[in-house]
């Protein structure tokens, strides 16, 4: 039976899965791995931890699908995206553990830059605003503070990459060293007009081009990997970033065409088309893929903790045992008695853009008990959503219609519920949540001929079910101004 496989790797852990021609999933396996944290605000990643956990899920979904190398028409790989690596290019060591997109060590410098003058050079440029989040000034801090390493980077001895570049580098045993447009358009050094790394870009954040990736089409041809991964080399055909993937796995792939992913954040993307659209409310500008190589962007607001909220309660607070605990919990109370939960345990992303923000619980009375507090982080994904969807209203001039939705806790029937009453728009669930994982198997299967057009993509898609709003708009209205109070009170900047 020919399949498609890809790799969904992602911040918590790494997700395989194996599709056929329908688009179905015929195998699976995942593995979470270790999270650091050596300072507040500080996050990092072990990269050959990262590496082992992906070759052996690889390896136990292509077993559990019981196929072999042989049937396995493409690879494709989706990851998140802003998480930066740095290694030696002789040994394939890295030099620094991998400083995660949460990451927040560089809001200094992203102040300086700022102070400079730099943000709308930046801007215009890539579409980004000057944020910690971005992979561009955790490069440059590698680069500062890893012995050595600025001077081993300009003599070409090292290499640079996010996670999709690090996960070829390894399959293909060293000689990949790419990416595609979607992640290199979030490195603060990339030129999405230009399609290409911009020199100026470089100097400013002291990046040698040296250590920078080659810049492939999203559905393209990235080599194969080793024949020890699997038995036999496989082509991998298609790389994204997760949030893109993810809207090319929910069909949207015309203009006004918008979906959200809830896992570790929240990433709301609109398909703006071949034309790039500026935001002017605090949400950015980004490549999006095109499954036959031409340009293609979106308006993008990314919220930084979304089911990172959940695994909080779970990990940090002993709420609950199981992240599904939460729906029940949420459901064994009518409301929150008032409670809020800002979530801004690493700074506000979008719209905000608020590096030192710091979360809090509001409104804690006598009363509230822990499903209360499980209850308002639930809905605090939604409320974070719905911050976000006004931005792209105001962006876009015309507000969402209809929301499609995809991730781990877009199984929550609650959520789900909630988010459509909060936005006052019906919110689609697919049959397939992990549609990141799908997007991947899309643009790599399409480059290999697996599946011939959208026509048969659209197939493959199918709705498990639709949420339609039931709140009143008087009700939405009073829980929406009590969380926008609520993110006033943690804001540190002039926007409180």
């Amino acid at each position: 039976m020919p399949v498609v496989v890809a790799v969904d790797q992602g911040t918590t852990g790494t997700t395989v899965l194996v599709f056929d021609r329908q688009g179905r999933v015929v195998g699976r396996a995942y593995s979470e791995f270790t999270q650091h944290y050596p300072k507040p605000g500080w996050v990092e990643h072990d990269v050959e931890e990262i590496w082992r956990v992906t070759l052996r899920v690889l390896r136990q979904a292509c077993r559990r699908a019981r196929v072999r190398a042989r049937d396995v028409a493409a690879l494709g790989i989706t990851n998140q995206r802003e998480t930066t690596v740095l290694w030696e290019r002789r040994s394939g060591r890295p030099v620094h553990r991998a400083i995660v997109w949460q990451d927040r060590r560089t809001a200094a410098l992203c102040q300086e830059l700022r102070a400079r003058g730099l943000e709308d050079v930046f801007r215009q440029k890539t579409g980004l605003v000057l944020d910690p989040y971005f992979s561009g000034t955790k490069l440059r801090w590698l680069l500062e503070h890893v012995p050595r390493a600025a001077e081993r980077a300009r003599a070409g001895a090292l290499a640079f990459g996010t996670i999709d570049t690090w996960l070829m580098w390894k399959l293909t045993g060293g000689a990949v060293h790419a990416t595609d447009p979607t992640n290199a358009s979030r490195t603060l050094l990339f030129d999405i007009h230009a399609g290409a790394w911009d020199a100026a870009l470089c100097d400013l954040l002291q990046v040698p081009a040296a250590v920078l990736p080659a810049v492939k089409p999203s559905s393209g041809e990235f080599g194969a990997t080793e024949a020890s991964v699997l038995g036999a080399p496989v082509a991998i055909a298609g790389v994204a970033g997760d949030q893109q993937a993810a809207l090319f796995g929910q069909g949207c792939v015309e203009p006004g065409m918008a979906k959200n992913t809830y896992g570790t954040g929240c990433f709301l993307l609109m398909n703006t088309g071949a034309q790039p659209v500026a935001s002017r409310h605090g949400l950015v500008t980004t490549a999006a893929c095109d499954a036959r190589g031409g340009r293609a962007y979106a308006l993008e607001g990314s919220v930084f903790i979304a089911g990172a909220a959940i695994q909080w309660l779970r990990d940090g607070l002993g709420l609950v045992k199981k992240a599904a605990e939460s729906e029940r919990l949420a459901r064994s109370v009518d409301s929150t008695l008032g409670v809020y939960l800002v979530p801004a345990f690493v700074g506000l992303g979008a719209p905000h853009w608020d590096a030192e923000a710091r979360g809090a619980l509001v409104g804690l009375t006598r009363g509230v008990t822990r499903a209360h507090v499980v209850r308002a982080a639930l809905e605090s994904l939604a409320f974070q959503t719905r911050d976000v969807a006004d931005a792209m209203a105001a962006d876009a001039g015309s507000r969402l219609s209809t929301l499609r939705v995809d991730g781990g806790a877009a199984a929550n029937d609650f959520l789900m519920q909630f988010q459509a009453d909060v936005l006052g728009v019906p919110v689609d669930r697919p049959r397939v949540v992990e549609t990141t994982a799908m997007g991947a198997a899309f643009l790599a299967g399409l480059r290999v001929g697996f599946w011939k057009a959208q026509a048969e993509l659209e197939r493959a898609r199918r709705i498990d079910r639709r949420f339609v709003p039931k709140m009143k708009p008087e009700a939405r209205d009073a829980l929406y101004r009590g969380w926008q109070e609520a993110v006033g009170r943690v804001r540190s900047g002039p926007g409180r």
